[in-house]
């Protein structure tokens, strides 16, 4: 059952439902099946060292804890 977030268009509560293929999930405020998917964002890789960030005379990759300065 993959997860999904919705929007309730009556009582503009915003939540998280497991669906199945063929089902409509239900608002859990208001009970309403007036829902809409709300568009999934992609989760963001996990740094467990950002010390190995490659050139360091490069721009900053944007990733926790990279040292590149852009300098070099």
């Amino acid at each position: 059952m993959p997860l999904y977030q919705y929007s309730c268009n009556d009582c503009e509560k915003n939540f998280e439902a497991l669906v199945n293929r063929g089902e409509t999930a239900e608002c859990p405020e208001c009970h309403s099946r007036d829902v809409e998917k709300m568009p999934t964002m992609p989760g963001m890789p996990v740094v467990k060292d950002a010390g190995g960030c490659g050139d360091l005379s490069l721009p900053p990759c944007g990733a926790a804890g990279c040292r590149r300065t852009g300098k070099g």
